[in-house]
């Protein structure tokens, strides 16, 4: 005769008010939804103060349609950019109140960074970018949304 042991699960939780069977804490997987980083440059405010951390967040589907209704990116598509961007990012620095006259100021370098940055956390899910070492050929993954180094 074989001997094992018996393993009997634990029953599964069941939300009060409908009897439905809920999903234990521990199996729930967290969706992110924010996202920080660190722009290359900085936004200068009119005082000088130079803002480079800050957070956008994912996209709605609202984001990606209202902005198509504003008259400034109907004469011009590549306005289109600037007003999406400023309804994703949440946070500059202090400053969080982003507007488009923001964006329009960023240095072009930080427009490009939130740009990729965007579409990376909104296509892939993730601020993290696989790049190869030219030195050594030593393939690794660095995040691209601008952590400092040994951050977590």
């Amino acid at each position: 005769m074989r001997r094992g042991t018996l393993i009997i699960p634990e029953p599964a939780a069941r939300d009060a008010s409908t009897g439905s069977p809920v999903e234990a804490p521990a199996q729930r997987e967290k969706l992110v939804t924010e996202f920080s980083f660190l722009l290359p440059r900085g936004y200068v405010d009119g005082s000088g103060t130079v803002h480079r951390d800050g957070v956008m967040r994912l996209a709605t589907a609202r984001d990606e349609l209202v902005p198509l209704r504003d008259d400034r990116v109907r004469e011009n598509p590549a306005y289109l950019t600037v007003v999406l961007l400023s309804r994703v990012i949440e946070r500059i620095g202090t400053m969080d109140d982003i507007h488009p006259g923001i964006v329009e100021n960023l240095f072009a370098t930080d427009l490009a960074f939130l740009q990729d940055l965007y579409r990376r956390v909104n296509t892939e899910g993730h601020t993290r970018a696989t790049v190869t070492c030219p030195s050594c050929d030593h393939h690794f993954a660095v995040d691209v949304s601008g952590g400092r180094l040994g951050e977590s």
